[in-house]
């Protein structure tokens, strides 16, 4: 290590040039990510409505429809003209309507009036038609804005392509204009903590090399989803820039006794420790997530570590060869410390303590069974309910009704089985209707004396395809209940079968996730606290440290049940990762300070000293992550994004408080119990 030190500090102007050559290339390739906007390929491979798709893709003719377009007032063959045109958009792999299910000869010969009415008002009613259309993955902004190019003002488009092509539309920008905010943000919080005018550039250079470079990396992967893209530069620029201030506020301590190069080199060596633990709770907080079995943990975590580390070697090797091509600059534009000093507030820490710890106390039983008991949304169509998208899904639903469509796929047998099936279905509550070959055509007509073009939109050479309308919300109790009961009814007449749709897919999605939660908080629990186990070497240190921000994190997530409100299973999942890695820090710097100085003082006095000499870098690392959490939900559009920005700010804060007004208290109460399981704690007992 001494060897790689040395390196960097004979060979900085290289450094910088590497650095800056990457930087470039990350930011030339950040221009190429692939971004998924659908959370459902995220889903596990095994999951029975993924199976449900992979089917229909292989073994009907088309996709799986994921867009609807409402065109007003007109006739049938206007319909069916404006059919053809869909079906030759770009993007569009297939389009179904009226005809796919009776044929098109009978609509075309047959008065409207002497069609079967359950059928034919799911597909055109009042003079409005409905189409179903299957949009290519990834091409969905292109291909919606194709469409309305086609439709003009005359119809409108909704559906879950065209939601995705909504946020597609906002996260472009999104990221850009969340880091127009934050930076300055950042930039004044770092003005007003440091005692340069130059250090605060150096600290965005530093970490924003590594984000750029970070950006760079994702376009060696297959894709990135877009909450990923959005949320990944304001979480590795928020999480990592106390590692950038902790080594130059070193190099600084060892200028004072040691020519420029020879004070960097201890500066390295003495922050090396502190910054690879620090890194390492984050990392394995980030980690955690990617134990989980949906996809967009592995996605979110992968490219979240990634960033840190980057971010570390960015501030060990890059920060160093920076600073010292530009301490002249340093030192010429030093000014006085805009903090003041904390002893007076560390004073006032200390007499209030415990009222503070019992209040702690108070909050955390509710809270815990308070954010236990939260109600989530898995579906993200309230997120585009302001763009023409969301309008466009409301207009059809008012002319149309309340519709969600699911697909059951079951094997391909004796028609009388099927017929069974389906007055079972019939039967159940939010089914509004029924429609399979033996209910649109019939059960006793063989498929060969029907046309071949409606036969293939009901059978594949090994299944049938049973089409349910329903009347119920996207997600909710009543919607998975529904969901439960068809899969019930199809296992009572078959060994296989397989159920998709937007309600399915969430029904599955609800089913994975809630398995996941408990695993990744688990795993990341586990593995801060042996990262602080090995640290401290002290077995009572990580309870009393883990404690406290999980309490944090506990009062944070409780917010939406005392609220009456839902909360994004994604910004659940993410903060309970993420602020217990991102914010252990905090904990990790006061304990560690608190025991040194133990070494030389009574607990208390060794208290207000600790408080006293850390509280500024606390409160600058805890304001930089809050000020990126909250400008982010700020300036996203899309509201699963912006939550997960509130339940960061928000969290930041929490953990500020539990770590300077109620771990101190605990450190102090619980001395005894920390000197006795310390290893070679050398306390001073007075």
């Amino acid at each position: 290590m001494k060897r790689l030190i040395q390196l960097v500090v004979k060979h900085k102007k290289s450094v910088l040039i590497i650095f800056f050559i990457l930087a470039a290339a990350g930011t030339l390739l950040s221009t190429r990510v692939s971004v998924n906007y659908d959370m459902v390929d995220y889903l596990p491979k095994d999951a029975q409505s993924t199976v449900a798709i992979s089917i229909i893709e292989e073994e009907f003719a088309g996709d799986a429809p994921n867009a609807r377009v409402m065109l007003e007032n007109i006739t049938i063959q206007e319909a069916l003209e404006y059919k053809k045109s869909l079906s030759a958009i770009s993007g569009v792999s297939s389009v179904s309507w009226l005809d796919n299910v009776i044929g098109k000869d009978n609509l075309i010969t047959t008065p409207l009036e002497f069609l079967d009415n359950s059928i034919t008002e799911n597909y055109y009613k009042d003079g409005n038609a409905l189409l179903s259309i299957s949009i290519k993955s990834g091409q969905e902004l292109d291909t919606v804005n194709a469409i309305y190019d086609l439709i003009g003002d005359n119809g409108a488009v909704g559906g879950d392509a065209a939601n995705s092509s909504a946020f597609q539309s906002m996260t472009e920008s999104e990221v850009f204009s969340a880091m127009a905010y934050v930076i300055p943000i950042v930039l004044i919080i770092l003005i007003l903590s440091t005692t340069s005018w130059l250090e605060p550039l150096l600290f965005l250079i530093t970490i924003g090399v590594a984000v750029v470079i970070n950006m760079g990396t994702t376009a060696f992967s297959d894709e990135i989803s877009y909450i990923t893209q959005t949320v990944t530069p304001i979480l590795q620029l928020a999480v990592s820039m106390d590692y950038a201030i902790f080594l130059l506020h070193s190099f600084y301590e060892y200028r004072s006794s040691h020519e420029p190069n020879e004070a960097m080199q201890l500066a390295m060596k003495r922050s090396l420790p502190t910054v690879a633990a620090s890194a390492a709770t984050t990392i394995i907080g980030f980690s955690a997530l990617m134990f989980m079995r949906f996809g967009i943990g592995s996605d979110l975590g992968f490219h979240l570590g990634k960033g840190v580390v980057l971010s570390f070697l960015s501030v060990m090797v890059f920060l160093p060869a920076l600073t010292l091509v530009s301490y002249k600059l340093l030192d010429k534009t030093r000014h006085k410390s805009f903090v003041p000093g904390f002893s007076k507030v560390s004073k006032g820490i200390s007499k209030l303590r415990i009222p503070f710890l019992i209040l702690a106390l108070i909050a955390v039983i509710p809270c815990f069974i308070a954010q236990s008991s939260t109600s989530f949304l898995y579906g993200t169509g309230g997120s585009i309910e302001g763009s023409r998208v969301g309008k466009d899904a409301a207009l059809i639903e008012e002319t149309f009704g309340k519709e969600n469509l699911l697909v059951l796929l079951v094997p391909k047998e004796i028609s009388g089985k099927e017929a069974e099936l389906c007055d079972e279905l019939s039967s159940i509550s939010n089914i509004t209707s029924v429609v399979s070959f033996v209910t649109a055509v019939g059960a006793e007509i063989p498929p060969q004396y029907v046309p071949k073009d409606t036969v293939n939109q009901f059978y594949s050479e090994n299944y049938a395809r049973i089409i349910l309308y329903t009347s119920m919300p996207e997600e909710g109790e009543q919607t998975f209940n529904t969901v439960h009961s068809v899969l019930d009814a199809a296992e009572n007449h078959y060994d296989s079968y397989y159920l998709t749709g937007q309600s399915a897919t969430l029904y599955d999605m609800k089913n994975v996730v809630e398995i996941d939660t408990r695993i990744v908080n688990l795993v990341a629990i586990i593995g801060i606290f042996v990262v602080i186990l090995i640290a401290f070497r002290s077995l009572a240190v990580p309870i009393l440290l883990v404690f406290s921000i999980e309490t944090a994190i506990w009062i944070n997530l409780s917010f939406a049940y005392f609220t009456d409100n839902t909360l994004s299973f994604i910004g659940y999942l993410i903060i309970s990762t993420v602020q217990l890695g991102a914010t252990v820090d905090y904990a990790i710097l006061l304990t560690n300070h608190y025991l040194a100085d133990r070494k030389n003082l009574p607990k208390k006095e060794a208290m207000h000293k600790t408080l006293t000499d850390n509280l500024s870098a606390i409160l600058v690392s805890a304001s930089i992550l809050a000020a990126g959490g909250f400008t982010l939900a700020a300036t996203s559009g899309n509201p699963i994004v912006s939550e997960l920005g509130t339940l960061l700010g928000r969290g930041t804060l929490l953990s500020f408080a539990m770590v300077v007004f109620v771990l101190p208290t605990l450190l102090i109460l619980f001395d005894k119990v920390i000197e006795k399981t310390t290893l070679k704690n050398g306390f001073n007992l007075y």
